[in-house]
């Protein structure tokens, strides 16, 4: 017979049944990823009378806990007009990162029994968790716009691009923090419960029940260093989108409760995430080999 250049079967090199290209091995699975999202939102309201009502009341709460405490009764809304619009925005983009850190964290330690089992990219856990977060996105963003349009907002260009800018920091930054310690957590438990604690500190350090005018005031001349937080951009960047619309004159509200060059920041911290998200992928590719026997 002569060669077709086919090397036989038999002479193949042998490869992990659950071999991928990372990230990439994800979405080329999309299938899968469709199946684990809505087993994961499922699971979450199973048995549960108000169902997706919930997503919308959990953040409704949280918001009417800082507008009263914060707002009322230590009197933060005399420091930004529409002062409940203004936690608000920056309440989704700061309970977008929350849940995707604690969930992605915890996520292959959680599908063990899948990891074990089944042969897929491993990376598809955490991917998983980021996107049923930003699934209950939606139903904030609804009452945000809902608020909004009450003021007589109106959305611009820049806005909605900040907005689109907001989300993708936090879509990346998360995926890539949930990579890194979603392995972390498989070899040390310890780390899903550090996490908690961090993610604690992540509503303080960003300007949310605080406007950004505060910390330019109390700490002039280090506000780069606070600007260097990828979340805190993140946050800026949807009260850009929203917050500033709903003020008297949103032109003077984007120019003295906005640092320069915002959209520039935002772009920047895109950018620094990725990098993150990079850094992380070559971590997990390095280590998943590891996952199965340690869980």
């Amino acid at each position: 017979m002569t060669d077709t250049g086919h090397v036989p079967v038999s002479e193949q090199p042998l490869v992990a049944p659950s071999a991928s290209n990372g990230l990439l091995g994800v979405f080329s699975r999309r299938y899968l990823l469709r199946l684990l999202v809505r087993r994961e939102i499922s699971a979450r309201y199973q048995g549960s009378f108000l169902g997706l009502l919930w997503s919308y009341i959990n953040p409704l709460t949280q918001f009417f806990i800082y507008w009263f405490i914060m707002g009322k009764l230590i009197g933060m809304a005399g420091r930004a007009e529409n002062y409940a619009i203004h936690v608000f925005a920056g309440l989704i983009v700061v309970h977008f990162f929350v849940e995707t850190f604690n969930a992605g964290t915890r996520s292959i330690v959680r599908n063990k029994a899948l990891v074990k089992k089944m042969a897929l990219p491993r990376e598809m856990f955490p991917v998983a968790s980021m996107l049923v977060s930003l699934f209950h996105v939606g139903p904030q963003l609804i009452i945000l716009l809902v608020a909004c349009l009450v003021t007589g907002w109106s959305p611009d260009l820049v806005g909605m691009t900040a907005g689109l800018l907001a989300l993708g920091i936090v879509m990346v930054l998360g995926t890539a923090l949930a990579l890194l310690f979603s392995t972390a957590n498989v070899f040390f438990r310890d780390f899903s419960s550090a996490v908690s604690i961090l993610t604690n500190f992540v509503r303080f350090g960003v300007p949310m029940i605080y406007p950004y005018t505060l910390v330019a005031e109390r700490f002039a001349g280090h506000t780069e260093l606070y600007l260097a937080n990828p979340i805190a951009d993140g946050v800026l960047l949807m009260q850009r989108a929203f917050w500033t619309g709903t003020t008297d004159d949103p032109t003077v509200t984007a120019l003295v409760h906005m640092p320069d060059h915002l959209l520039t920041r935002g772009v920047i911290a895109l950018g620094g995430s990725l990098i993150v998200l990079v850094v992380a992928q070559l971590v997990f590719t390095r280590l998943e080999n590891k996952i199965p026997e340690r869980l």
